[in-house]
This record gives structure tokens, C-alpha cells and sequence, in this order.
């Protein structure tokens, strides 16, 4: 057990929520539903820092978790979803100046933001990232000059000088982040390179209820005050923190700073909660997320006692998080989801199947639950486009 913050340090934490048994992987499936069954599972001891705010899985095992090309998270598929990305690679070109220039980006996944934000500014992109597979991704299609390296980034590439440093959805899965950050600031050196990062959003968790964001690859999960202290205490200093789709994610560009710097520590998206706010949301939420999956076995209690069929579209972290929660058995007999890579897989422990949005026209639901509400308008068009009618059940509508 881990009960020391791994952002500030300090022991004064106190319990949020316990989770047993969930899935080590969200975003590994597998080819049979045996050994999707027989995936293996670990705890949530979801603790708070009254220091910073942080909050991390007291019982998390890093040693349980290691990154490979079996690893499929990509989110580009959804129209929703790249109209995001490319919003945000265009953002990074015009604040960065990144016209012409070299982008690293760390846990690159198969490079299609880097592809985004390459073709955005006619720039070179270095991606990091054990998980790479050749061909998996839109990278193999971008007439920009990509390259890939299918390992994790540190200081054993100093010699690689970028313009920007950018990093999206890893932190979260880092036990130590402050140590990583000072890992990122020593191979930076003297060169002054800006750096960008994104994380899910913990106020939209804790506050938004948010809860099929927890899972066990996420170890820490940040609120404004906490990611600016990181970066503090990793040797940067955060120059913009704001919340971005649907205040899901929180952003942060900073500067190498020098040890003495404090700059930008206070500095806070708007709308930012205050500790004495988060820890009252932190103190509600074990039995708001007890009376939200009590909420949905209702839900699935009265589509099972009508006879009724649905179907969970989106086999992401949230899709496979929220079957693995309810375990609602053929009441939802598969998941739906646009990328390709995961169809005809199957899911973590419970074992439902993966299936493309086609497949619905042969056995159409009488339900379909949505597990972002960003995704919502997306899916209906989709579904009318496939002639089906059924309800639509949107999660986090309420």
C-alpha cells in the first residue's frame, strides 16, 4: 500500500473509495472469451491528499502493469473525438510556433495526435511509446516526416532536441509523476523546450461523477492544484492549465524552471475547485458512486424483466469499467466501438464481445447506452444511418 502523496509527499490522506477486483487492463482485449475471463484483476484504494488534493490507488502494483502492442486505446475513430485533436494540434502550432520544427511526443500510442500536430505546422515528429505497432494507426498515412521508437522516453534521449515536448494520457499511469517530470526536465537541459501534457480531469471524477473513469491502470488522478504542484516540484513552471472536452481533461503548457522557481504555482484553470470543496465532494462520493451503479442496475433490472436487449457502445476505459461494475450478463450480450483493432475481441472479465456498429443492423437492440454524453448526438446519427431504433441511454445525462 502506498499512502504517501506521490505528488506532495505528505501523509495526511484519507479514504475516498475501495473498488475490489477490477480489471488490471481496460484497454487490453483478448481473441477468446476464456482467457478474457481469466484477465487478471486488482484493487482500488482511491485515497486523498489533504495537502495538494491528489488523489492515487493506495494499492497500486506497478509491477503488475507494462505496456505492449497489445495495448489499444486509440480514441481517433470518433469524429467527435478527432474534431478535438485537431482543434488542439492547431492550438499547440500557433502557441508553440511549431512551423517547421521537431515534436517529441512520450506514450505516442500509434501516433496519430503526433500525425495531427506534424501535418498541422509541415513539422518533424519523434514518438515514444512501447505499445507501437507499425500500420495500427492513421500515422502510415501522414505525409509528414514521422518516426517511432517503441520505447519509453527518458533521459537515455537527452540527445533528441525537440521544440515542443507533448505527453497526453500517460501521466495518469505513472506511480511516481514527479519523478518522471524530473526525468522529462533533466533530458530537456538548458534547452528551454515548452512542454505540453494532458489528464483526465479529476473534478469531473470526484465532483462530476465521473466514475467509470476509475480503473487500474489510472494511479493518480489530478485536479488543477495538484498537476500545477507536480510540474512545480518536477522542475517547470505552468504557464496555461485549462480544462478541455466537456471539462473531462485538464491541460497544462509550462517552461523548464530553475530550482529556485516558483512561478505559476497558484496559477489554476477557471472554475478550479478549492481543497476545502474537493475533499467535501471527496467525503460524498463512496456512496454517490454506490447510489449511481445502484442506479444502473435498476436500469438493467427493468430492461431484463421486459425482455429487453441492449447493447454498450464504447469498449473504452468507461465501457469496460462500467459492465465490469454492474456485471449485467446478456442483458448487454457486447459492446459496440468504431475501431477496428478491437472488433471480434473481448472484454476483461466479463467477457463481452466487441463488435462494429454494422453488426446492429442484423440483430438490432432495443437499447444502446452511451458512456459519454459527448459521443451522444455521434452515436444517433450512426444508429438512424443504420436503420435501427432503439433508446438511446445516455450516461452522465442525468
Amino acid at each position: 500500500m502506498t499512502t504517501n502523496c506521490p505528488v506532495c509527499g505528505s501523509s495526511d490522506c484519507i479514504d475516498c473509495v475501495r473498488l475490489p477486483d477490477v480489471p488490471v487492463y481496460c484497454n487490453v482485449l483478448f481473441d477468446r472469451r476464456e482467457d478474457a475471463l481469466a484477465a487478471p484483476a486488482g484493487d482500488i484504494e482511491l485515497v486523498y491528499c489533504r495537502g495538494c488534493g491528489h488523489l492515487h490507488n493506495a494499492a497500486f502494483d506497478p509491477g503488475r502493469v507494462a505496456y505492449s502492442s497489445d495495448y489499444e486505446n486509440s480514441l481517433h475513430h470518433s469524429p467527435r473525438f478527432q474534431a478535438y485533436a485537431q482543434a488542439l494540434a492547431a492550438r499547440l502550432v500557433d502557441d508553440h510556433g511549431l512551423r517547421g520544427r521537431t515534436v517529441v511526443e512520450i506514450a505516442c500510442g500509434q501516433g496519430d495526435f503526433l500525425k495531427l500536430l506534424c501535418e498541422a505546422g509541415g513539422s518533424r515528429g519523434i514518438g515514444f511509446d512501447p505499445s507501437y505497432t507499425p500500420g495500427r494507426g492513421g500515422a502510415g498515412n501522414s505525409s509528414a516526416a514521422l518516426s517511432f521508437v517503441k520505447d519509453y522516453y527518458g533521459e537515455a534521449h537527452a540527445d533528441v532536441a525537440a521544440d515542443l515536448i507533448c505527453c497526453r494520457h500517460a501521466l495518469e499511469h505513472i506511480a511516481q509523476p514527479v519523478a518522471f517530470l524530473r526525468t522529462v526536465r533533466r533530458a530537456i537541459g538548458g534547452r528551454g523546450t515548452p512542454v505540453f501534457f494532458e489528464v483526465p480531469n479529476a473534478q469531473h471524477t470526484i465532483e462530476g461523477l465521473g466514475v467509470w473513469d476509475l480503473i487500474y491502470e489510472h494511479c493518480g488522478y489530478f485536479w488543477e492544484g495538484s498537476l500545477v504542484e507536480a510540474f512545480r516540484r518536477g522542475g517547470f513552471r505552468a504557464t496555461r492549465v485549462a480544462s478541455e472536452f466537456g471539462a473531462q481533461y485538464l491541460t497544462i503548457d509550462a517552461l523548464p524552471a530553475d530550482e529556485s522557481s516558483h512561478a505559476g504555482a497558484g496559477l489554476a484553470a477557471e472554475g478550479a475547485p478549492s481543497l476545502g470543496q474537493l475533499e467535501t465532494a471527496v467525503s460524498r462520493f463512496a456512496e454517490a458512486y454506490r447510489a449511481k451503479v445502484d442506479r444502473w442496475q435498476d436500469v438493467l433490472g427493468a430492461l431484463r424483466r421486459d425482455g429487453r436487449r441492449a447493447v454498450l457502445w464504447g469498449a473504452g476505459s468507461k465501457g469496460v469499467s462500467f459492465v465490469n461494475a454492474l456485471r449485467p450478463g446478456d442483458t448487454i450480450d457486447c459492446l459496440i466501438d468504431l475501431n477496428p483493432h478491437k472488433h471480434g475481441r473481448f472484454v476483461p472479465c466479463t467477457g463481452q464481445e466487441v463488435r462494429p456498429p454494422e453488426s446492429l443492423k442484423a440483430r438490432p437492440p432495443d437499447a444502446v447506452i452511451v458512456m459519454n454524453p459527448l459521443y451522444a448526438d455521434e452515436i444517433g446519427a450512426s444508429l438512424r444511418a443504420l436503420g435501427v431504433d432503439a433508446d438511446l441511454l445516455v450516461e452522465g445525462a442525468e
